[in-house]
């Protein structure tokens, strides 16, 4: 069978009158998709949400690797915990995903990616992953898809917590926090540390003959803080301050010891929120980030720092045309360190506005911003979807959107004897269209997606930085989730064509064909499952003369609650040891135990 076919088989293998659930099915509710709460079964958008459960069975790795495995992304990583990595969603480049926690924007403008290697795990509550052109509602970045990270919440009452980790690699952790509150006012505060002696990063393969065969640790410490103020009727406020300092060890030749990064990641916000009538509300809200990397070698100091300040302003009310949705956001970038940049800080300042709703067997979105940038002038993006519900369990869907990136400041400016930036370099712009059909029925949801994504002026660095005429990433998604009784599962399936359209070459470090499951099962006091990511060759290089071989690897864990307030976690990962890597040069986790204990006290 063709694999562009196999998504459609595979759709149609699935029972059209599964057995009604005895259990009623609750949706939840995500923001991502339209910046409002909605239900995700009135959202069209591709919208996974990965909860707190998944990430506590993740002990020892790094948030990309959950995004991977979890989400159905694709990844690439100079080595393990710590290290630099990279996301691909439906094959477009790592700058194209937005990072957001809390609602803030987070990442570095330097290199011009989000920046998830300093993340700590966990500090997160959950994860939403849209996955699709996001620019009608986020602007910049958002090409591909957009990650939002929710740290820690407070609750109504006390509740404490704390964890233990010890495993492979010397890897150590601990971390603890309480929350708790009242009707009016809630709090949370959460602390944690992580030590890895961790394994060579690098391997002979590496570029620059940088390996060195010593062991590459990481070390961090992170603190999250939230509180929340119901004030007066109507009326409350909010406070969030996250920060994560890490040290990371890399190789720069033989023989050559202690050459280490230091990593901060800061993000605040304050927000402020008006609940004029259960149909009505406004939001605003100020915030910063900042991401600051100091590499020290043998041969010089580099530094480079990113500040984003943000303030947004945003109305939303429930009208017979649906929620609709209108605002006004500003965003100052602002670099600095070692390089000396023509241009060190831009604004962007934007307005936008939005619909979403349902009417019988209709739903449909609409969004449209409009962004003025100080350096790159105006851009104009929409977005608009439309789905009919055919039966109780089916709705096809019809999507299109546009997007647009503005080059980082390293893409213009940035010069070393390996990189030379272009200040002539453009933004970037694309145009998705998408097709998708889903199936829902009790706690089944099938969701199949023909996605076409094309960018002009699609900015390569190898071999030297240039805006190429086109760039194509076209394919299909199909995912699973499901369960029954004691047993949980979910798969995603994706097949992809991502191209240089000029010269036909496939771009770099992307898979065609991803495929990733997981079994979940609960017996009394035990809860156990495995996952399994298998992900075909790829190409490391823009000119497709180095070739990545594929890979499969199978993680298993067990947790038993011993007591109703304290469980043992036991996680292992990369079972059969599998040697891959996801960049030429550089190592991945090999087989890996870590064992957890964590006391949670339960009303």
């Amino acid at each position: 069978m063709h694999l562009a076919a196999l998504p459609l088989a595979l759709l149609a293998a699935f029972p059209s009158h599964a057995q009604a659930e005895t259990v009623a099915y609750l949706s939840e509710t995500v923001v991502t998709a339209t910046r409002v709460e909605t239900r995700s079964d009135a959202v069209l958008s591709d919208v996974v949400v990965i909860e707190t459960d998944t990430l506590e069975k993740s002990n020892g790795r790094t948030l990309s690797e959950v995004l991977s495995r979890s989400a159905g992304l694709q990844m690439s990583a100079n080595g393990g915990l710590g290290k630099q990595s990279g996301l691909f969603v439906r094959g477009t480049e790592s700058r194209h995903v937005l990072l957001l926690v809390d609602g803030v924007r987070y990442g570095t403008s330097t290199a011009g990616s989000a920046s998830f290697d300093n993340i700590p795990l966990g500090i997160i509550e959950r994860i939403e992953v849209l996955k699709g052109p996001a620019s009608a509602l986020y602007g910049s970045d958002a090409v591909g898809g957009v990650v939002q990270v929710f740290t820690k919440q407070g609750s109504k009452g006390f509740h404490p917590s704390a964890s233990v980790t010890l495993g492979s690699f010397g890897h150590r952790a601990a971390s603890g926090g309480l929350s708790g509150g009242t009707d009016a006012l809630t709090y949370a505060l959460h602390f944690g540390t992580v030590r890895e002696k961790g394994f060579s990063a690098t391997n002979p393969d590496v570029a620059f003959g940088s390996h060195n065969p010593d062991k590459d640790g990481f070390d961090q410490d992170s603190v999250s803080a939230t509180v929340r103020w119901a004030f007066a009727p109507g009326w409350s406020s909010n406070l969030h301050v996250t920060q994560a300092d890490g040290t990371s060890a890399y190789d720069e030749g033989p023989g050559v010891f202690d050459v280490r990064s230091d990593v901060t990641t800061r993000i605040a916000g304050w927000g402020l929120e008006r609940q004029w009538s259960a149909d009505s509300r406004t939001q605003f809200k100020l915030a910063r980030s900042d991401d600051r990397s100091t590499s020290f070698s043998v041969f010089d100091t580099a530094r480079f720092d990113t500040a984003q300040t943000q303030a947004t302003l945003q109305h939303d009310w429930n009208t017979v045309a649906g929620n609709v949705l209108m605002g006004l956001e500003s965003v100052r970038e602002e670099v600095s360190g070692t390089q000396a940049y023509a241009v060190n800080s831009r604004t962007t300042r934007a307005v936008f506005a939005g619909v979403h709703g349902q009417s019988g067997a209709h739903f449909w979105q609409a969004n449209l911003r409009r962004d003025s940038n100080s350096q790159f002038g105006d851009a104009t993006t929409g977005f608009a979807s439309y789905g009919y519900q055919l039966t109780p369990n089916w709705r096809p869907h019809v999507a299109y959107g546009t997007s647009f990136k503005m080059p980082s400041f390293n893409t213009l400016y940035y010069v070393s004897p390996f990189f030379n930036g272009n200040p002539t370099t453009q933004p970037e712009r694309g145009k998705n269209s998408e097709v998708g059909l889903t199936y829902n029925r009790g706690l089944h949801e099938v969701k199949l997606t023909r996605f076409d994504n094309r960018v002009r002026g699609f900015i390569t660095t190898q071999p030297v930085v240039l805006n190429v005429p086109r760039a194509r990433m076209e394919g299909w998604s199909l995912g699973y989730t499901g369960s029954a009784g004691v047993w949980k599962w979910n798969a995603n399936l994706e097949l992809l064509d991502a191209r240089n359209e000029t010269n036909r070459l496939k771009l770099q470090r992307r898979a065609d064909e991803t495929l990733t499951l997981a079994l979940d099962r609960q017996s009394g006091a035990w809860t156990w499952g495995g996952s399994l990511l298998a992900v075909s060759d790829r190409f490391d290089n823009a000119a497709n003369t180095v070739r990545l071989p594929g890979f499969a690897t199978l993680d298993l864990y067990a947790v038993y609650r011993v007591q109703k307030d304290w469980s043992l976690n036991l996680r292992l990962n990369n079972l059969a040891d599998k040697v891959y890597e996801t960049a030429r040069g550089y190592n991945q986790p090999g087989r890996a135990a870590y064992f957890t204990l964590d006391w949670k006290p339960q009303r």
